[in-house]
């Protein structure tokens, strides 16, 4: 389980990436970096790091299911993920 302050901070960035997300597409057609530099760091989409949704663990993230790979293995084990089983041949 990843520290509850650094969840808490990649949430606080996923929002302000969404917050400044139409004035940074805006100012960016318009081509003005200067008004863009200005605008805050962590309103960056590039700041992000996918994080699992359970654990906050930042590495070995399954896209397709917002997991890691870890919390992914236990809940198929326990058959808590639809359509997912254990391959056997």
């Amino acid at each position: 389980m990843a520290r509850k302050a650094v969840i808490a901070r990649e949430k606080k960035r996923e929002k302000l990436v969404a917050k400044y997300a139409a004035k940074r597409k805006a100012l960016k057609e318009a081509g003005d970096y200067e008004a863009l530099d200005k605008l805050p760091r962590n309103a960056s989409p590039v700041r992000l790091h996918n994080r699992c949704k359970l654990t906050g663990r930042p590495k070995g993230y399954m896209r397709k299911f917002g997991i890691s790979r870890v919390t992914f293995r236990e809940m198929a084990s326990d058959g808590k993920i639809p359509g997912v089983t254990k391959a056997s041949w």
